[in-house]
């Protein structure tokens, strides 16, 4: 702000174009892009693509581009991002993860701090890579732990050292939903549980494994809702940051 009113008392900013660098926001009709998110939250706004058009999703793309921010778009579809990616041929897209996404500049945080993105199995896949991209994109390392569910329970344990040295773990699992109390019990860091929509008729489209997480035994678990893999990275990386600063 003081570098802007400075260049304004040069005769270098026009009072309307410093007005326009200290808006907090852009009004784009059908949307207000926050512009201040990433000073009040550490992160630029993220676009949640389910029910916006391809038009829309571009064209706050190029609102958020124009202040040199981080793009992370979830919840897109293959033929949405088609659409998108012609547009923004810059952008990358990952099917499994359904997201558009693009960094201005490489992650700069500890080689040696890394989250623990651990998938139940390969029927979660969706909302693991969901949680994982949407960590790497805000800045983290990680590190994932795939096919770790509980019905093979020796496969998590031979992973449990690397987990450990985790500074949080993401962990995704539906069914019955047990494998973040297992994990709970097994590290010293934050675990964040995601419930995912997988299983049979009495999963009741992920409710079963929400309960199952809201109730662990475990202390140090967290849950977030049923598939939201970005919210579970989300806290995840707020963690890590906080870790990054000892």
């Amino acid at each position: 702000m003081e570098d802007i009113l400075k260049k304004v008392q040069e005769g270098s900013l026009s009072i309307e174009e410093a007005k326009e660098q200290l808006a907090t926001y852009e009004d784009l009709g059908f949307v207000k892009v926050d512009h201040h998110r990433k000073k009040r939250q550490g992160f630029p706004e993220v676009i949640y693509g389910e029910g916006k058009s391809v038009d829309q999703i571009t064209t706050i793309i190029e609102a958020i581009r124009a202040k040199e921010n981080d793009i992370l778009v979830t919840r897109i579809s293959q033929e949405k991002a088609d659409g998108i990616l012609q547009k923004h041929p810059e952008l990358s897209y990952d099917q499994v993860a359904r997201i558009v996404y693009w960094k201005a500049k490489p992650s700069n945080q500890n080689k040696n701090n890394y989250i623990a993105i651990i998938c139940a199995g390969t029927s979660d896949l969706h909302v693991a890579e969901e949680a994982a991209l949407t960590a790497e994109v805000l800045g983290s390392n990680v590190r994932r732990f795939y096919d770790v569910g509980v019905a093979g329970i020796h496969r998590l344990l031979d992973k449990a050292n690397d987990i450990q040295q985790a500074t949080a773990s993401v962990v995704v699992a539906g069914m019955e939903g047990a494998l973040p109390s297992v994990v709970g019990g097994l590290v010293s860091h934050p675990v964040i549980a995601v419930p995912t929509s997988v299983g049979y008729g009495a999963n009741f489209q992920g409710l079963s494994a929400l309960l199952t997480m809201l109730n662990s035994c475990a202390s140090g678990i967290s849950v977030v809702n049923i598939d939201n893999g970005f919210g579970g990275a989300y806290n995840a990386v707020l963690i890590d940051r906080l870790a990054n600063k000892k």
